[in-house]
């Protein structure tokens, strides 16, 4: 692991404007810069990046964060891989923690095993271009399938000679050991007693053309082999095994080079093979990947999820194989994803499609023949249910099950809605099929038998959502004033109780002066009142902050930005950079004076508490009021009402006073 001091020499010293400016075109803008999204297509600039803050906000999206959470979004990049990125440019030594001889040799042994596997990659790619039988064999195959020459470099892509050793015999040449050559599945060990070792080993790849496949950052996992004899023993296709740094369920080829184009265009091509994912790149389609020829897994869909919530499948026309890979649909519905699918015509694939076409006519029928899986599914299973009633009934029940997957409710309906379209019956039998797949579900999810719930009408829960968002709401305008102001301090103007001096007077509010620092005020007043966040994130941000005070008394807000938890680093730069929005609109050149909120700082923070108790007296009187439960109960519980009903009354009067 990165150790601690590490991670905060790296935060030191990168500055977000310079890397972010490597891969965004960056403009000044007072005291902070602005550039167009690299997350959506658009003319009006509305990415900001603060270097005084170290911190970027992407208004079109809504994404923010530091320096290193925009290398996990832009590059996406895993955290320690964006802290090795950045400490690589800024030439910062690592150190690692104390780790257990069992840890460190596991992490030894993958990066063993990576190292291994790189040299692979180069070794083989020189083969395919400066070796004879590596050009006549290999490079010939590639130029056939009418790849270019900077694509198969782009690709890394090699050729094995047709020799039992020649990889293993260089590799030991060079110092690799034979463990880990025989780990990545690179070399195939076998006992031989007649040998003077006891082992005899021989390439794994012997005589194929070989497609190197990468992780998400780029880094050689294994390799996919095509043999290009007609020896039929041999298969057509040869993967590398599973090893301890590939797991063929986890890996998608092209994820790395397509990743930053998938986010773009928010939309995921999912294709068979490897030459299906190259030619399309070739194409300039480059929000491209393949899943390899296995079945999709939820974790490969995951892998995409990471970068779009979008995806379409691609199917040959091969009936029979659609059919056969139907079921990834479902798996993609589960995931909560949108998911469309095209087919091409008879007897070609996204290959040899994307070889026959244009750009602009290979994207133009990907736009236009895209189809809804319910379209697709319609389509595809009518032409086996005929007119046969029974087999129609099972197509609709297909259908449902589809869209029982579909974690959305709002989607259910609409979907509902439209297999009530196109097969002609009643959205009721649908619903009514839909709600007993649920009770299923549910039944097997947890082993006991359901029962049927009594229905409220929506309206009835209206009320009580809009007041956990006011609860939200105020709980937000806390942590915002908390992380913008909570070291100032500042004159707060109270109203205190002061008691009558007889039956004949009412209570008075004394007005009270008096000076604290905004963090400790809001602290003293949540804690008087046992306050606590319903919001997770607000509550860990608010802990942070109470414990930077009680250590430092003071708040360090660039500690917060740069926290290892995302969610509390990037709740922290969202508001920081909502607080600078106002920059993009180029308000300096309309000479809009922008009032400064400080003047008004001691009624923004009393107003926040004195709405957040409101809010929280009033979710207690309808707690009070729905617990009724029986006459004895009544007179108690009204007297409890009537209490925090004058307590709220208060509220609105300190409310109303506050200046």
């Amino acid at each position: 692991m990165i150790s601690r001091s590490s991670i905060d020499r790296v935060f030191e010293t990168a500055r977000v404007e310079e890397v972010i400016g490597e891969f965004v075109q960056l403009k000044k803008a007072g005291s902070n810069f602005k550039g167009l999204s690299p997350f959506s297509e658009e003319r009006t600039p509305s990415f900001m990046v603060s270097p005084v803050k170290q911190i970027w906000k992407d208004f079109s999206t809504g994404k923010g964060g530091n320096v290193v959470t925009f290398l996990m979004e832009h590059e996406h990049y895993s955290y320690p891989e964006a802290i090795r990125y950045l400490a690589k440019k800024y030439n910062i030594e690592i150190e690692e923690t104390e780790q257990t001889e069992e840890q460190k040799q596991q992490a030894d042994e993958r990066e063993s095993m990576f190292l291994v596997s790189e040299f692979a990659r180069d070794y083989f790619q020189d083969i395919l271009l400066n070796n004879e039988q590596g050009k006549a064999i290999g490079l010939s195959y590639f130029k056939e399938r009418g790849f270019t020459k900077e694509t198969i470099k782009k690709f890394q892509l090699g050729y094995a000679l047709n020799e039992w050793e020649a990889f293993t015999t260089e590799a030991l040449n060079k110092g690799y050991n034979l463990k880990y050559l025989e780990a990545t599945g690179l070399t195939i060990v076998k006992q031989d007693l007649l040998s003077s070792t006891g082992t005899k080993q021989f390439d794994r790849f012997k005589g194929r053309v070989l497609f190197p496949i990468h992780s998400m950052s780029g880094r050689v996992l294994g390799f996919g082999g095509r043999i290009l004899t007609n020896d039929k023993k041999a298969a057509k296709y040869l993967n590398s095994p599973e090893s301890e740094i590939y797991h063929k369920s986890n890996i998608l080829y092209g994820i790395n080079f397509a990743k930053q184009t998938i986010a773009k265009e928010d939309n995921c091509y999912l294709v068979e093979g490897y030459t299906d994912v190259i030619s399309f790149h070739q194409s300039g389609i480059e929000n491209v990947v393949s899943s390899s020829g296995t079945a999709l897994t939820e974790n490969q869909i995951r892998l995409i999820n990471r970068l779009t919530k979008n995806i379409t499948i691609l199917f040959d026309g091969d009936a029979a194989g659609i059919r056969a890979s139907i079921r990834g649909i479902d798996l993609i519905l589960e995931q909560g994803m949108n998911v469309k699918v095209l087919t091409f015509p008879d007897g070609e694939d996204p290959d040899s499609f994307a070889k026959k076409v244009s750009k602009e006519e290979l994207k133009n029928y990907l736009t236009t023949n895209a189809k809804d899986f319910i379209n697709f599914k319609v389509s595809l299973l009518m032409e086996d249910a005929q007119q046969d009633p029974v087999k129609k009934a099972g197509l609709i029940r297909d259908i449902v099950i589809s869209i029982s997957k579909i974690p959305d409710r709002i989607q259910r309906e609409v979907y509902i809605q439209e297999c009530s379209r196109i097969m002609d019956i009643s959205e009721t039998v649908l619903f009514s099929e839909l709600a007993q797949l649920d009770k299923k579900e549910r039944r097997e999810a947890s082993g006991k038998p359901i029962y049927r719930e009594t229905s409220k009408p929506i309206l009835q829960k209206t009320p009580e959502f809009e007041k956990v968002n006011e609860l939200t709401k105020y709980e937000r305008e806390i942590i915002r004033i908390l992380l913008l102001y909570g070291n100032n301090k500042v004159d707060f103007v109270d109203f205190v109780a002061v008691e009558p001096t007889s039956e004949h007077e009412e209570y008075q509010l004394k007005k009270e002066h008096f000076q604290n620092v905004v963090s400790k005020e809001i602290y003293l007043n949540l804690h008087d009142d046992e306050v606590e966040f319903t919001d997770e994130v607000f509550k860990q941000v608010y802990f942070e902050v109470i414990d930077q005070l009680n250590q430092n008394e003071a708040i360090s807000v660039d500690s917060l930005v740069n926290h290892s938890n995302n969610e509390i680093s990037n709740l922290v730069t969202n508001i920081l950079m909502d607080d600078e929005k106002h920059i993009l609109s180029n308000w300096e050149r309309k000479d809009i004076f922008i009032k400064s909120k400080e003047s008004d700082l001691s009624k923004m923070v009393l107003d926040a508490i004195y709405n957040l108790r409101r809010v929280l007296i009033e979710q207690k009187i309808s707690a009070l009021i729905s617990n009724l439960k029986d006459e004895e109960e009544r007179e108690q519980v009204l007297e409890s009402v009537v209490n925090y009903t004058n307590l709220k009354q208060r509220l609105f009067e300190r409310l109303n006073r506050v200046v």
